[in-house]
């Protein structure tokens, strides 16, 4: 692999104790492979990446099983500013947001950006639910269009209302539940919150907004053209798919190692627009590196295109500070 900066991440999550000790025996388990991953932010995932040439996550915390309140976001992000604080040069952080609660999701937002150096917010597809489409958040998408800092749409899990209509039939209730996550329902409900949002004229109104969608660009780059005709009926709207889509909204590759949709990204997506990240832990950070080295071999990217798509649209995205990129750059891949 050629010389290439160190790789910022933005697909990275971690669990905080605030969130384990308000679940308790609810909280959903990882696993015991992956909890000790999601509970670290330290020493062994400063390893993990190291081993992948990942230079820089931006942490978030993983999906939650129900509506977070406002106290415990505070808490998560303040447990976060401290190890963010402790790693300055490694991590940064995406707030968690009561998104039930519009107004205070935007109070937060505006806190830990303004006062904890938050790069951005990464929040759940939906509310148990309900997506943000409705006027009551025009408050947070306001806030976050006049702050400048991107929202990342994670997928979550479905609601039960989503489990009993869309996902559970004649099979086991484990097939039910994969196909509402990783398998369909994840990508397909993410996708679908970011058409609502255009539909409900969220991008005319705030024409800045910064949207960022993992996993390829949750299945929309491959429907583009289609949903470019149809949606040029919708005669509301001022703003078409197509400019929205470039002018708006970044793509991350998260948890796909495939060059054959990044191929097909990069045909809809301005270069600048489609950024690399891993899902670590539940992706690999040495199969990242492997798929970086995969795209250059097959010269999807070369030379400054690669480099920004692993670090420099990022950087450009979440303005890291210039002594923070002077310090992602001690890890130089060889």
């Amino acid at each position: 692999m050629s010389s290439l900066p160190s790789f910022i991440t933005l697909e990275e999550h971690f669990t905080s104790q605030a969130s384990a000790k308000f679940y308790g025996s609810k909280a959903p388990s990882f696993g015991p492979a992956l909890a000790p991953k999601l509970s670290s932010i330290s020493t062994s995932r400063i390893t993990d990446m190291d081993a992948g040439d990942v230079g820089r996550q931006i942490l978030s915390h993983t999906p939650f099983i129900s509506d977070p309140s406002p106290a415990l976001c505070t808490a998560i992000n303040d447990e976060l500013h401290a190890a963010v604080s402790a790693h300055q040069d490694r991590f940064s952080g995406f707030a968690s947001l009561p998104m039930a609660e519009p107004r205070a999701a935007a109070t937060e937002l505006t806190r830990t950006v303004k006062e904890l150096g938050f790069v951005g917010t990464l929040v759940d597809a939906h509310s148990e639910g309900v997506f943000y489409d409705g006027p009551e958040w025009d408050i947070f998408w306001e806030t976050a269009q006049e702050l400048d800092v991107p929202v990342y749409l994670h997928p979550c899990f479905a609601s039960d209302e989503m489990m009993r209509i869309n996902y559970r039939g004649n099979y086991g209730e484990d097939v039910a539940i994969s196909l509402g996550a990783f398998v369909f329902g994840w990508h397909a409900e993410t996708g679908l919150h970011f058409l609502r949002l255009l539909a409900a004229g969220v991008f005319d109104r705030f024409p800045r907004l910064k949207i960022v969608l993992g996993h390829m660009g949750e299945l929309l780059p491959f429907m583009m053209k289609r949903q470019e005709a149809a949606t040029s009926r919708w005669s509301h709207l001022k703003r078409p798919l197509r400019e929205v889509w470039r002018a708006n909204v970044w793509v991350t590759t998260s948890g796909m190692f495939d060059t054959s949709p990044l191929e097909l990204l990069l045909k809809v997506s301005p270069p600048d627009h489609v950024l690399f990240s891993i899902d670590y832990p539940f992706s690999d950070n040495k199969m990242g590196k492997k798929f970086v080295d995969d795209i250059e071999k097959q010269g999807l990217l070369k030379g400054d295109e690669l480099a920004a798509f692993v670090h420099g649209n990022a950087a450009k995205l979440l303005k890291i500070e210039e002594r923070n990129g002077m310090n992602d750059q001690e890890h130089v891949q060889g």
